[in-house]
């Protein structure tokens, strides 16, 4: 296994990083086709429900062992809700109001709430001064897209704004989630007691919210929902555990950084969507709170500097 620390990946690590930038960017685009014809929650209920036997099958030829026991599967409902169900139907809701690229780049916060969340609840990762001025570039680049308007009014647009930055904070909650109770579990068996967890829980909330999920949709629907469920999630999961092996987690962070583009270059091409200049700002900076979170190019820039002039590279 490389360094986790290196500032540089192979290639084939590389092309992995762009591929899952690539399929989790287009979760947003195939999210903006499904909800021609349905509402968020059951979008997100076919998500997982689609994703489970392809993961299942997944961990079944790899012959890893499905624990029975009921506190390993508690874990994975809490990580099913964390990680799958309550950022999925933020996200997917957030994007009845606003565009896909928008919602991309909101959700690039994760890292930063990430490394806020885990100093604050992990003693293994402490919270450090050079991750609270990440955090904190990354609300300014927030608060650059969303504006002064919000202080001060509450429409429709600013609420789904704030629901995928709740999605965001999610997903932090389940980083540190699986580290306290799902660290001794296999990696592959994780992501489909997860996605098994956050299935069962979105059943009984969609029959109720939503009533029956419909089945009779357009063969793009179909496909978007084809598309979200085996390659944003089933494969996109392959994928992470894959560079989280050959790369490391720090490295694998690169991908929040790819992703937006990916969204947006989709939204932009196929949906006609068009983003404000705001928006554009507020992602560098949002990417800029990433880059000193992860702090890797600034010690890279400071060996550089600090190293003799005839010393070997």
């Amino acid at each position: 296994m490389s360094n986790p620390n290196a500032l540089s990946i192979d290639l084939t690590s590389g092309l992995l990083l762009a591929a899952l930038a690539l399929v989790w960017g287009g979760s947003f685009f195939f999210a903006e086709i499904a909800l021609r014809e349905l509402p968020p929650l059951t979008i997100t209920l076919f998500r997982v429900a689609l994703a489970l036997p392809v993961l299942f099958l997944v961990v079944r030829l790899k012959g890893i062992a499905i624990p029975r026991g009921a506190k390993i599967w508690s874990a994975y409902l809490g990580m099913g809700a964390l990680n799958n169900a309550i950022p999925f139907s933020l996200i997917f809701w957030g994007q009845t109001q606003i565009e896909s690229g928008l919602a991309s780049i909101l959700n690039g916060t994760t890292a930063m709430f990430g490394a806020v969340v885990a100093g604050g609840l992990l003693k293994d990762e402490p919270l450090t001064t050079q991750k609270l001025i990440g955090a904190a570039l990354g609300f300014l680049g927030v608060a650059v897209i969303m504006g002064p308007a919000a202080l001060t009014s509450l429409d429709p647009r600013n609420l789904a704004q704030l629901a995928v930055l709740a999605a965001a904070f999610s997903y932090a909650l389940a980083s540190v989630w699986g580290k306290l109770f799902l660290s001794g579990q296999p990696p592959l068996m994780n992501a489909l007691g997860m996605v098994a967890g956050s299935t069962v829980l979105m059943l009984p909330i969609v029959f109720y919210v939503e009533g029956v999920p419909r089945i009779d949709l357009s063969v793009e629907v179909w496909g978007a929902l084809i598309g979200i469920a085996v390659l944003s999630t089933a494969l996109a999961y392959l994928m992470y555990f894959d560079i989280l092996r050959r790369a490391g987690s720090a490295n694998l962070m690169l991908v929040t950084l790819l992703i937006p583009p990916v969204a947006v270059g989709l939204g932009a091409g196929f949906l006609g969507e068009q983003l404000s200049r705001e928006a554009f700002l507020g992602f560098l900076v949002i990417g800029l709170g990433l880059v000193v979170t992860d702090g890797r190019l600034f010690k890279a820039l400071m060996n550089r500097q600090q190293k003799p002039a005839n010393a070997p590279e």
